[in-house]
């Protein structure tokens, strides 16, 4: 976190230096490495991708504007709150991508933005490159419950309480081949497991925590993708 943050302050302290150059038109700066650009999702993650993330939260015509320049199907959700601390706050339906899930699921806008970077820079080049194929389908466990952390009855509330989580259990290739939680996870030299491990370590450059088979027993099955305040991939 702290690379991040002193790489991110150096190249805005450049970008505002030259900022008025830009704005002359002397220098052209590309899109990827321009701070104030908006998130394109075809572009590859780097150091400012996280910022143009961040920028989503609390700007959902921007980030309504983000996914519809994508294969994403969304419609917006009206915001309300469900319970203490529970609700939906500038999240979005989704109904498919690229992929199809075995559901439509409910989540927090740049949380959705997050999914597609994911999925087309990390998801499918690791298919391609383990498989040969793409992945076709995805089978979650849920986005939205409101309930605290490993549903205690006591402690701080779940980022699923407000739909800024998802968990993911297993995908399938064009093929018809499967690939789940737990089950391909182990042995860890196998093609599958290689693909997961593979996964897990992109999802950890887009999301904020990634929490898998590594993390702990409550996660065994599935691959928690989260865009909360805390940093944590494993």
């Amino acid at each position: 976190m702290g690379r991040f943050l002193r790489w991110t302050a150096l190249l805005l302290f450049l970008a505002a230096g030259g900022a008025a150059l830009v704005g002359t038109g002397a220098v052209t700066v590309p899109s990827r490495y321009d701070p104030w650009a908006p998130l394109d999702i075809t572009e590859a993650p780097n150091l400012l991708t996280r910022l143009k993330l961040s920028r989503l939260d609390g700007a959902p015509r921007q980030c309504h504007a983000v996914l519809g320049a994508t294969g994403l199907r969304f419609s917006p959700v009206t915001d309300r709150q469900t319970g203490p601390d529970c609700g939906l706050t500038d999240a979005v339906q989704v109904s498919r991508s690229a992929v199809a899930f075995n559901s439509g699921f409910t989540v927090t806008c740049p949380l959705a933005a997050a999914w597609m970077l994911f999925e087309t820079h990390t998801l499918q080049p690791a298919a391609q490159r383990h498989f040969g194929q793409p992945v076709t389908r995805v089978r979650h466990l849920g986005s939205y419950a409101c309930r605290n952390v490993y549903g205690r009855a006591e402690g701080r509330r779940s980022e699923h309480a407000t739909a800024n989580a998802v968990d993911i259990a297993g995908f399938t290739l064009a093929d018809g081949t499967t690939i789940a939680l737990p089950g391909d996870w182990t042995p860890a030299d196998g093609r599958k497991a290689a693909f997961l491990r593979e996964v897990r370590d992109g999802a950890c450059e887009v999301f904020r925590a990634v929490l898998g088979p590594d993390y702990n027993e409550a996660h065994r099955d599935h691959f928690h993708l989260d865009m909360g305040p805390y940093r944590v991939c494993r």
